[in-house]
This record gives structure tokens, sequence and C-alpha cells, in this order.
């Protein structure tokens, strides 16, 4: 919990200074009205949509970083040889004790999926002495862990939902205050009342514009990343199947 929550606030703060970057190296200019909304006149700067929007996007970088570290973090267990893994080996019931303390040692916090399949198929096969019964769990363990990964991203869904969101918001909100300057004014004909409301539209549809961009980049990575961490899931299955499940001696 401590590792989380350090990594999204190093996260928020990299936002911060990512945003500070650019409010130095951009004043004025397309990449100013796209990116910062730098001369904004609905709010103070920095308080802007743009900026609330990179706020969120490298909070979602953060979400993605932990889970691609819990995927590697469980993808290192199986090679701390807690299981035989020659041809001939066989788990006898009076092999298993010591080997249950042995897993439950390298993993006193129970955090990774290795471990928690072990410990479940070993005290299954201890109570029941029936490897059939202990292969049916190792199976909805393997179920109740891959709907458990989807659960680990709800956040990040959120994420990816909630930054286009804020782009819409943006625009609609730019958009009315255009509107609204508009109807105060008095000469509808005044070519400089055209170009100031023609360039409050641009840069009220820039905040959807970057927010599509933005989920973009989080949804393509969100997705390498959960099916990164399946596939560790499915290698932890097949770890426990081969040296584990098949490996049991029933009397």
């Amino acid at each position: 919990m401590g590792n989380r929550t350090t990594v999204l606030l190093v996260s928020s703060g990299a936002g911060l200074v990512f945003i500070l970057l650019l409010s130095l190296v951009l004043d004025s200019g397309f990449f100013a009205d796209f990116l910062l909304d730098r001369n904004t006149s609905w709010a103070p700067y920095p308080f802007t949509i743009q900026n609330v929007m990179w706020l969120v996007f490298f909070f979602g970088l953060g979400e993605l970083y932990l889970r691609h570290e819990s995927g590697s973090d469980d993808l290192r267990q199986i090679s701390l040889g807690l299981l035989p893994e020659d041809e001939t080996s066989l788990l006898r019931p009076k092999d298993l004790p010591a080997l249950y303390r042995k897993v439950r040692q390298s993993d006193p916090d129970r955090r990774h999926f290795l471990q928690r399949m072990l410990t479940r198929c070993i005290l299954q096969f201890q109570s029941s002495n029936s490897v059939d019964q202990a292969n049916t769990l190792f199976n909805s363990s393997l179920e109740l862990y891959q709907h458990e990964v989807e659960l680990r991203y709800n956040m990040l869904r959120y994420i990816v939902w909630l930054i286009p969101t804020l782009g819409f918001i943006g625009t609609v909100v730019g958009i009315a205050l255009a509107l609204s300057d508009a109807g105060a004014a008095k000469d509808f004909q005044d070519p400089e009342l055209l170009k100031v409301l023609t360039r409050s539209l641009g840069v009220a549809f820039y905040t959807t514009l970057l927010a599509l961009m933005m989920s973009a980049v989080l949804v393509f990575l969100m997705h390498v990343i959960e099916g990164r961490e399946e596939r560790v899931l499915n290698t932890v299955g097949q770890y426990t199947l081969d040296n584990l499940i098949n490996r049991l001696y029933e009397k």
C-alpha cells in the first residue's frame, strides 16, 4: 500500500513538473493553446482543463507502472525454484508439509499468484488426498485470479473514460463562452469580433482533441500491460500444473 501511494504521488508530481516546464517553454502560439490553453480568458492560468487532463494522464501512467511492476514481480517468483522441475520427482503426502512451509516463507504477505496457488492446492491435497480435487481447486483458483487481474484495471478504465469527458467539458465551456461574448457584442459586422470568435472556438475544440490523444495512449499501454499480466498468470498456472498437480502421488 505504501509503495502504491509513493508511486502515485511521484506520478502526480511528475505531471506538475511537466506542466511547469511546458509553461516556461510555451508562452503563446498554437502549441501553447493546444497543450495548455496558455492564454485562457475564462479561468486564471494554470487552472485550465488541459492542465487537469495532464495531471489525470500522469496519474494513469503511475497506475500503469504499478501494474507492470506487479506482473514482473509475479513472473520473478517462478525463478525461486519452489517446486521440483526435473523429470522424475514425485510429491508424496509426507513431502508436502516442508514444501508448504517453504512456499509460505517465500511470500508471507500472500501477494503473489504463484504462492497463493501453491498453498491452496497443497492444503487441498493434504485434506483430501485426491489429485482430482486438487486439480479442480487449481482450475477454480485460476479463473478467480483471472477475474482479479481484470478488477485491478478498474481505476485505469475510469481514467480512460474521465480524460475524454474532461475534454468534452472544456469544449462545451469554450463554445458557451465564445457565444456569450458574441451575444454581448454591439457590432456583429466587426471583423475583429469574427477573428476573436473563431479563435475562441478553435481553442475550445483543442481540449477534446488533446483528450482523445491522451486516452489513445493510455488505452494502448493498458492493453499491452494487461495482456502481459494475463500471460504471467498463464505461466504461473502452467508451472503449477506441471510441477505440482502432475507430480502429486495419490495412494
